[in-house]
């Protein structure tokens, strides 16, 4: 019983990492270039683990990016936007 459990993980990683390494943008993968990933990550067990520590960039949680200045960069909501008040 231990070994499927085992196995299903191990399947289970794999697959997770592979989708995630084909949905990861290409200027997100560190070390190496994403086709070579591609391959690594179908190494059971070793492959995903690579792929989860050294291959993706952290993801950046939070609020929207910061531009020069420390003004936010991403979307703004209407009331927020000067040139929709403008326009009012």
């Amino acid at each position: 019983m231990l070994r499927v459990v085992f196995i299903a993980i191990v399947v289970f990683a794999t697959i997770y990492a592979l989708v995630d390494c084909v949905q990861t943008d290409r200027r997100q993968v560190r070390v190496m270039p994403k086709p070579v990933w591609l391959l690594a990550v179908l190494v059971p067990v070793a492959g995903p683990l690579a792929w989860f520590f050294a291959g993706r960039a952290a993801a950046r949680g939070g609020g929207p990016t910061r531009g020069s200045g420390g003004r936010p960069t991403g979307p703004r909501g209407p009331d927020d936007d000067p040139d929709f008040l403008r326009r009012l």
